[in-house]
C-alpha cells in the first residue's frame, strides 16, 4: 500500500466516522422516515423471497438498512442508517459504515438485512463490537435464498435491490453502531 493510498483510506475512515456519529435521525420526521423505509424494505424482501419471512421470524433480532450507498475510486466507502428489531418490534436505530482499499471503481445502492441467530450475537451488535467483512458473507436476495441461508458467527446477511455498477477487488469491512429508542 502506497503512502497516498494510506492517506486516502485514513481520510475515508475519518469521514465515515464523523458521518456515523449520529446513529439516530435528529428530527421526528427523520425517525419516522427511517422506520417506514426499513419496514418497507423488509416487506419487499419477504415478498421477493417468501422463505426469508420464516428465516427472519426465527431470528433473535434483525437489523434493516433500507438504503446503503457505496462508492469508490481506488479507496471506497459505504454508509447507511437503519432500524434494529427484536420480536417484531423496533428497539433502536443503527448505522453501518465501511471503508475499503483496492482495485475498485463505481457506485451502487442496496438494502442490507442482518439476521441474528442468538442473544450473544444480537448483544454484540448493540454494544458496537460487531464487525465483519460483508463481501465474504452476504447473500444476494432472490427467491429461495432464505430457505438456504446459514448463520456464520451468529449472523446471516442478505442484500437486495442493488442499483449502479461496482467493480471491486478490495479489502475492507463493515462496522456498526446502535442507539436505543
Amino acid at each position: 500500500m502506497t503512502r497516498t493510498q494510506s492517506r486516502f483510506l485514513a481520510a475515508a475512515a475519518v469521514t465515515l466516522a464523523l458521518t456515523a456519529c449520529s446513529t439516530a435521525p435528529k428530527s421526528p420526521e427523520g425517525k419516522a422516515d427511517i422506520r417506514m423505509d426499513s419496514d418497507v424494505a423488509l416487506a419487499n424482501a419477504e415478498a421477493m423471497d417468501s422463505s426469508l419471512g420464516s428465516f427472519c421470524g426465527d431470528a433473535y433480532g434483525i437489523a434493516v438498512f433500507p438504503r446503503v450507498g457505496k462508492g469508490a475510486v481506488g479507496v471506497g466507502g459505504a454508509y447507511g442508517k437503519g432500524v434494529l428489531y427484536q420480536d417484531g418490534r423496533m428497539v433502536g436505530y443503527c448505522d453501518l459504515s465501511q471503508a475499503s482499499i483496492g482495485f475498485q471503481l463505481g457506485a451502487q445502492k442496496y438494502t442490507e438485512i442482518l439476521c441474528f441467530e442468538d442473544k450473544e450475537s444480537f448483544n454484540r451488535f448493540k454494544t458496537g463490537k460487531f464487525t465483519f467483512n460483508a463481501q465474504a458473507t452476504a447473500v444476494a436476495l432472490k427467491s429461495g435464498a432464505g430457505a438456504n441461508a446459514r448463520y456464520a458467527d451468529g449472523v446471516s446477511v442478505f442484500t437486495m435491490d442493488e442499483s449502479g455498477l461496482m467493480f471491486e477487488a478490495a479489502i475492507g469491512g463493515q462496522k456498526f453502531s446502535y442507539q436505543a429508542i
